[in-house]
């Protein structure tokens, strides 16, 4: 409760600028109706007019909102209206298969998410775990990794995907691919950081049980590296969400909220690409929390003091 008003406070100065924010940048519009209209505008019209322009530069909380409702909660009770009498699981079919509904861009941006996030974080404790335990793949491999992310993502993604439709993999792969690239470093460098956390005295210790490297691993080194791991994770869900969503960027056609965004880019349309950045923002919030409240249940069971 003690942090509910400063984040209150908070976000209600966000509100304010957005809103100041947003007759900056829509006056000029509605100076340049004004002008061919022959008439002048108070401060109040130019107020009213910046805050309802159907194309603004930049919209107001408000009109995301409606937009946010409009290709959500309207398009659906719509859908799920015409179907009437259908099936419940063709109904549903119908609803996420309605391109215009942010509920299906956002679960598509989400499955491709969630794959590469998988996939990365597979690769990445493999890797850390190899580079811990092997010199040679500490020298060669661990440059390559830190070198990896010195190219620019968006320069590599359309790479990716011409490869991998080469080879006949399109759809949700390619984009998991680009999500799973992303996601993987965070991962390594955490866990390398983690299973060498133990300090020298923790290992002679466990040597002089005439511990194994497996008993060492798993007894020691692995529980070590939980914090450290669960740290990574945060950062790497996150980093998988923006993979997804440069990916739907390079192939648009199949959809999600980065074609969305794309969309909106092209017909000049800022109320679907904020809607589809602030639907990309909950969702990413939502991953993160996920991956936080893993976390709290996993060092509980561990026996970690909060």
């Amino acid at each position: 409760m003690r942090n509910f008003f400063p984040i209150l406070t908070v976000t209600l100065v966000i509100f304010a600028l957005w809103y100041a924010f947003a007759i900056v940048l829509n006056k000029h519009w509605a100076y340049d109706k004004a002008t061919r209209g022959g008439y002048e505008l108070s401060f109040t019209e130019l107020v009213a007019d910046t805050w309802t322009q159907k194309k603004p530069r930049l919209p107001t909380p408000d009109q995301v909102a409606g937009e946010i409702w409009k290709s959500t909660g309207t398009a659906a009770m719509k859908k799920w209206a015409r179907t009437e009498g259908d099936p419940l699981s063709e109904r549903i079919s119908q609803v996420l298969g309605d391109k215009r509904n942010l509920i299906r861009h956002a679960w598509l941006t989400l499955s491709a998410t969630m794959l590469g996030f998988v996939f990365g974080t597979g690769l990445g404790i493999l890797l850390a775990v190899g580079i811990v335990h092997n010199r040679a793949m500490d020298n060669s491999v661990m440059p390559w990794v830190i070198t990896s992310q010195t190219i620019p993502i968006l320069a590599l993604a359309p790479m990716i995907i011409v490869v991998l439709n080469a080879v006949g993999l399109s759809g949700l792969v390619p984009k998991a691919v680009i999500s799973a690239y992303l996601s993987f470093f965070p991962v390594v460098v955490g866990m390398v950081k983690g299973l060498r956390s133990p300090d020298a005295m923790q290992l002679d210790q466990m040597r002089t049980w005439f511990a194994s490297k497996a008993q060492i691993f798993w007894k020691l080194r692995l529980p070590a590296s939980v914090p450290y791991l669960f740290t990574s994770l945060k950062i790497g869900v996150a980093a998988s969400l923006v993979g997804a969503i440069v990916g739907e960027l390079t192939i648009s056609q199949d959809g999600g909220l980065g074609a969305r965004m794309l969309q909106g880019n092209y017909y000049g349309t800022t109320l679907i690409i904020w809607a589809s950045l602030i639907v990309a923002a909950a969702l990413a919030a939502v991953l993160v929390s996920s991956v936080g409240l893993a976390e709290r249940i996993t060092k509980k069971r561990m026996g970690f003091v909060q």
